[in-house]
C-alpha cells in the first residue's frame, strides 16, 4: 500500500491512536494501522475506523485511567 499523502511505502503496525477535543482525551492502544516509512502518516481500515468512533462515543469501558501532568508554555517564563 501506498501513502495518501506522500506516496510513500507503508507497513502494518500496531500504534496507539491519540484524539483531542476540547477537555476531552481518549488513548486507544495496539490499533492495527498502515504506516508510512516515509511521513510516518497512520491510515486505518473503515472497520477500524468504526471502532474508533465507538470509543470515542464511550460504548467501551476503559481497561485503564492514568494521570498526566499538564505545563502551561507561556507561564514558565
Amino acid at each position: 500500500m501506498k501513502c495518501v499523502f506522500c506516496g510513500g511505502k507503508t507497513e502494518k503496525k500496531k500504534v496507539t491512536f491519540r484524539y483531542e477535543e476540547d477537555d476531552k482525551y481518549l488513548f486507544v492502544e495496539h490499533v492495527p494501522a498502515d504506516v508510512c516509512t516515509k511521513c510516518g502518516e497512520k491510515m486505518y481500515s473503515p472497520e477500524v475506523t468504526d471502532e474508533l468512533l465507538g470509543f470515542a462515543r464511550e460504548e467501551f469501558k476503559p481497561v485503564k485511567t492514568v494521570n498526566v501532568p499538564v505545563y502551561h508554555f507561556t507561564r514558565h517564563r
